[in-house]
C-alpha cells in the first residue's frame, strides 16, 4: 500500500461476523460488519465475502476514475446499517487533487444492494462529516490505494 496514504479498508475476520471490517482514514478508525453483503440478493451479488468486498471496491474505483476527467464529488459506502450508512466523500475540484472525508448519512442500508449500490442507493444529501476522518491526496495515489485494498480484500477468500 502507498505508505504516505492513510486510508485502508480491511477485513479483520473471515467469519463474516459483526465488527469484522475496519476502515482507517487518517487518525480515525471505524469498525463495521459485513451483514448486508450476506443478504445482498442483487444479480451482481457474489456468494463469497472476499469477492463481494472486492466488488464494492471495484465500484469505488469506477467512481474515482470518473472524477479524474474533470473533478466533482463521489460518495463511496463502507458501512451498511439498518438506521444509517457511512460513506467516504471524495471531492476533487480539478480531477488531480482529492479530499477524502468519512461521514454518515441517514440513508438506511436495507434499501441498498452493496454489490450494486450505484444503482440502488439514493443520492446522499445529508452527509455529516466525522471530525478528523479525512485525508488529502492526489487522485493517482487514491486510485493506487484502492487497487491495493481491493487486491487484499479479494485475497481473504470466502
Amino acid at each position: 500500500m502507498a505508505a504516505s496514504l492513510a486510508l485502508k479498508f480491511e477485513r479483520r475476520s473471515t467469519k463474516g461476523a459483526h465488527s469484522d471490517l475496519r476502515l482507517w482514514i487518517g487518525p480515525y478508525r471505524h469498525r463495521c460488519d459485513s451483514y448486508y453483503f450476506a443478504i445482498d440478493e442483487s444479480p451482481t451479488a457474489l456468494r463469497h465475502l472476499g469477492a463481494s468486498l472486492a466488488r464494492l471496491l471495484d465500484q469505488w474505483m469506477e467512481q474515482v476514475d470518473e472524477l479524474r476527467s474533470s473533478g466533482g464529488v463521489a460518495y463511496l459506502p463502507y458501512d451498511f446499517s439498518d438506521q444509517c450508512t457511512a460513506w467516504l466523500r471524495v471531492s476533487s475540484a480539478d480531477g488531480c487533487a482529492a479530499n477524502v472525508q468519512a461521514g454518515w448519512s441517514l440513508v438506511e442500508a436495507w434499501g441498498i444492494e452493496p454489490s450494486n449500490y450505484r444503482a440502488t442507493a439514493p443520492e446522499i444529501k445529508d452527509f455529516d462529516p466525522i471530525p478528523k476522518a479525512q485525508i488529502d491526496c492526489s487522485m493517482s495515489e487514491l486510485m493506487q490505494c484502492l487497487v491495493l485494498n481491493r487486491e487484499a480484500l479479494a485475497a481473504t477468500g470466502p
